[in-house]
């Protein structure tokens, strides 16, 4: 089955046990989130697909290791499994990560994250909610429309204060949200032109 892009299941591809406490191979968590993005980011590149985030989140005993892909037109269980395939190999080689981890591979759902810069300028127009680390306007959480991008500043026009220009470094969590009244909107106007069809292909 193919998912449009935004939509489909959480698909969890398995648990890779490595070998706790090996110090030759163990990273700091940076340097491991580093190396897990690079990984990611080439199964992704070697299965045509667009790498939307990795990272490794959980409790350090028992971490799991996350991964965010798409492609136009929707990913299929074939491509998450794929890619889970081909990441899960390298990370048992090189072996980085001192214990047993998850390791999950989906696609990004329908409130997709934003994560780069590009990201802003891609879904400028669209409905998201965002988080500043510091205050802009006395206000750090913001609801609305990306305006679009210029320099480092993504332009925001937020429900409450209007038009604000919020710097991407001062950005700590964002992702689309579904327009609900909107979506509601289209499925009437679209419903609309149905009946229209019928009535007249009745004639």
């Amino acid at each position: 089955m193919r998912y449009p892009v935004g939509f489909g299941p959480l698909f969890l591809l398995g648990e890779r046990v490595t070998q706790v406490g090996n110090l030759r191979h163990k990273m700091d968590s940076g340097s491991a989130a580093d190396r897990v993005r690079a990984i990611a980011e080439q199964a992704a590149i070697d299965h045509g697909l667009e790498l939307v985030h990795a990272e490794i989140a959980g409790p350090e005993g028992r971490p799991v290791v996350r991964v965010f892909i798409d492609k136009p037109g929707g990913v299929t269980h074939e491509d998450c499994s794929g890619v889970s395939t081909q990441i899960g190999t390298v990370l048992d080689v090189e072996d980085f990560i001192h214990a047993a981890y998850t390791l999950e591979v989906s696609s990004p759902g329908i409130e997709r994250g934003l994560y780069k810069l590009a990201d802003y300028q891609r879904f400028a127009g669209s409905a998201a909610k965002l988080k500043t680390r510091t205050l802009i306007g006395n206000q750090r959480n913001f609801r609305g429309r990306i305006v679009g991008v210029e320099d480092q500043v993504v332009g925001f026009e937020d429900r409450t204060s209007g038009r604000v220009a919020i710097p991407f470094d001062s950005i700590v969590k964002a992702n689309l949200e579904v327009d609900v009244e909107s979506e509601f909107r289209h499925a009437r106007e679209r419903e609309a032109i149905d009946r229209d069809l019928i009535n007249k292909n009745r004639r």
